[in-house]
């Protein structure tokens, strides 16, 4: 039985109920609920555009695609963006699926997220860009990240899945770049069944993310569209401009979307509260490297990096939780590069990635909550110490 699940619904009655009145109504496909959401996602977060897609995977996605056909910027096959060493796979396969090279630096061993300190020295004449990560909840230095890429004349894009509702310097992570992605999975701050977004100020990168979204087609363009080209209404409804997938959200999703987004304020908060006690209980353990909060982090779940007595002992540990019930995983997918798809993926280095490999051998996480969870935590507390 499971004691201290790894992620639990945030769902009550307002959700069964916007999914019953899109039932009601008949529209099931992307329509008018997906775009008030949209609407109300962009005033929450502070942006100007935010675009509703299926999952936050399929954001990554069109963030690499919007920037690869950006009129405003020369990105093209073999060019290359910095990544962090650690993050989920889908931050790195759209990366490498429109022909650019991943260039991995190492991450902190505190926080976890990319290493400013290395970036710098990985630049080369065909870096372009850098796709920031937002790991677990925690913001990464992201206005030190802008300020390279301004001197660098380069393009930040944040991979901010993982971290919805976190900010810094009273801004929402996910919008210091040209754009943001966010995703809406059961596990996440907020679910809408599947779903992802983006968040931009720009109006060509969101033009194309729309277009993108939906087969690449005109459809959905306004007339001021720096897509758009003449052609007659009835030509227009099947005119396509770019390449584009079928990476459209449910009708419902919207709907969903719209009552959680009124709770997320809520959500981050617990999951803050929670935080304050998990850093209390396992801040003095000598034997493990907790996750050091940047900015206001939004806590997805609690991540440690045993060390001392408790180092090359991980199967130990996760075994001992699970016996009590205590659901760990990997932090994200460890040293990505350790994973055999990477034999498939063009990159090289742009650093050393000594902490991703000490993460990868002695990292895991816990989850976070929407509700108090001192027993569990406490419970989580009492197996480790006792090893």
């Amino acid at each position: 039985m499971t004691y201290y699940p790894l992620a639990t619904e945030t769902w009550n009655d307002d959700e069964i109920n916007a999914i019953q009145q899109v039932i009601d109504s008949g529209r099931f496909s992307m329509g008018p609920m997906v775009k008030a959401f949209e609407e109300r996602a962009a005033q929450f977060f502070g942006t100007n555009y935010a675009v509703m897609v299926n999952s936050g995977s399929s954001a990554n996605l069109l963030a690499v695609a919007g920037l690869c056909y950006h009129p405003d910027y020369n990105i093209n096959p073999g060019d290359n963006v910095i990544v962090p060493s650690v993050s989920w796979s889908t931050t790195f396969f759209p990366v490498s699926q429109y022909g650019l090279e991943l260039r991995f630096v190492d991450v902190d061993l505190h926080t976890l997220n990319i290493d400013c300190n290395l970036i710098e020295n990985a630049i080369d004449e065909h870096t372009k860009a850098i796709f920031a990560v937002n790991l677990l909840g925690n913001p990464a230095d992201l206005i030190r990240l802008k300020e390279i890429c301004d001197r660098n004349n380069l393009v930040l894009i944040e991979d901010n899945c993982e971290s919805m509702g976190a900010k810094l310097k009273n801004q929402m992570a996910g919008t210091f770049g040209l754009c943001g992605t966010l995703s809406m999975f059961f596990s996440h701050h907020i679910s809408t069944m599947e779903g992802g977004l983006i968040l931009t100020n720009d109006r060509k990168l969101r033009d194309i993310c729309v277009s993108m979204r939906a087969h690449g087609w005109l459809r959905e363009q306004n007339e001021d569209s720096h897509l758009n080209f003449d052609c007659d209404p009835f030509s227009r409804q099947f005119r396509f401009v770019l390449p584009g997938y079928n990476l459209r959200p449910l009708e419902m999703s919207g709907a969903i979307g719209l009552k959680q987004l009124d709770k997320l304020s809520n959500f981050v908060q617990e999951r803050r509260n929670n935080a304050q006690l998990f850093q209390q209980i396992f801040g003095a353990n000598e034997d493990l490297i907790i996750q050091k909060e940047h900015g206001e982090s939004s806590w997805f779940g609690f991540s440690m990096i045993l060390g001392n007595k408790l180092a090359g002992r991980r199967d130990e540990v996760v075994k001992a939780l699970a016996a009590q019930g205590i659901e760990t995983r990997p932090i994200v997918a460890g040293n990505f590069t350790a994973n055999p798809v990477i034999k498939h993926l063009k990159h090289s280095f742009g650093s050393s990635v000594g902490a991703a490999e000490k993460i990868d051998l002695d990292g895991f996480f816990l989850g976070n909550h929407h509700y108090p969870i001192e027993r569990q935590l406490e419970c989580a507390h009492k197996v480790l110490s006792g090893m």
